[in-house]
């Protein structure tokens, strides 16, 4: 009979599950992303378990979030070091570490995958935790590039999910991006804002569309960037100083492009380019796929289209 239910639930979610409070997240991938959000949610009275492969990545992230909060505490807590340790402390108390994500999401109000930008991989999860998170349990994916529907078609929760892109760092970083697909209730895109609200963060509201807003705009702006300079209309240097200075942005097109890594940069683009081949916002860069084949991926190898060694 129970087992019956739960059919029927799934099939009717709406009528089951009404707008969901987020007190307790389960994130999924202890890298930088998902330590930063498991550190933010922590720091705004959330209950969080970070999930991921080893008890040594784990170890890392924890010691990580540590570090992030320290310096945090440093500039916030300067003429009081007593309440910063306390803060630290109650901080890291929210935080649980688990290796084993079906056992995390048994009890949970939101599961966030912050893992491998690969959908097959983020589609085998998912189904997997969809056998046995409960019924008003949420999923998101914090993915930048990939369509939310395709990795919501895994999980007979079309419903319950969504997109809550953060940006790196995230702990500094104020926006984030909520998306919902064609399938997503009105009751769980709510409860996405309100959880991204929750954190401090200021949410815009996203289309299931290829980059959602920023990186749609962001990426084909910075491989304009790359176009210019192949055709020798101006050097990488010259480019950058020109939107620093004439356009008021921190990071020329080249330093974000060695920042963000030129691998995220040429997976995004060719991801999009086989959804939409003619698109000529999305074709391809001989330069870009050149120093990427050469392992030259921005400042994390030491040399993208600038040396940091």
């Amino acid at each position: 009979m129970a087992s019956f239910f739960t059919q029927i639930c799934r099939g009717f979610s709406t009528a089951c599950v009404r707008n969901v409070l987020i007190k307790h997240v389960t994130i999924i991938g202890g890298g930088q992303m998902g330590a930063g959000i498991a550190q933010v949610a922590a720091s705004t009275g959330h209950t969080v378990t970070l999930v991921d492969t080893s008890e040594h990545i784990l170890k890392k992230s924890v010691k990580g979030i540590e570090g992030s909060l320290k310096r945090v505490v440093k500039k916030k807590y300067a003429d009081n070091p007593q309440a910063g340790e306390e803060f630290i402390q109650k901080v890291l108390s929210n935080v649980s570490t688990c290796s084993d994500a079906q056992a995390a999401a048994q009890s949970t109000d939101l599961v966030l995958e912050a893992i491998v930008e690969n959908l097959q991989i983020k589609q085998v999860l998912f189904s997997a935790l969809d056998e046995v998170a409960p019924e008003q349990t949420i999923f998101a994916s914090n993915t930048s590039s990939l369509p939310i529907t395709d990795i919501a078609s895994s999980t007979t929760r079309l419903d319950r999910f969504g997109g809550l892109h953060f940006f790196n760092p995230v702990p500094m970083m104020k926006l984030v991006e909520v998306i919902g697909t064609s399938s997503t209730s009105q009751d769980t895109f709510d409860s996405l804002l309100n959880f991204s609200k929750a954190l401090g963060k200021t949410p815009v509201s996203c289309k299931d569309t290829p980059g959602f807003i920023v990186n749609r705009l962001l990426v084909p702006y910075m491989m304009e960037a790359i176009r210019l300079h192949e055709r020798g209309h101006g050097s990488k240097e010259d480019i950058d100083i020109a939107m620093k200075l004439g356009a008021g942005y921190p990071m020329g097109p080249f330093e974000l492009l060695d920042y963000v890594g030129l691998d995220t940069a040429k997976f995004i683009m060719d991801g999009w380019s086989s959804m939409d081949p003619e698109n000529p916002l999305f074709a391809p860069s001989e330069i870009l796929n050149k120093l990427v084949a050469e392992g030259k991926y921005g400042k994390k190898t030491g040399e993208g289209f600038y040396k940091y060694k």
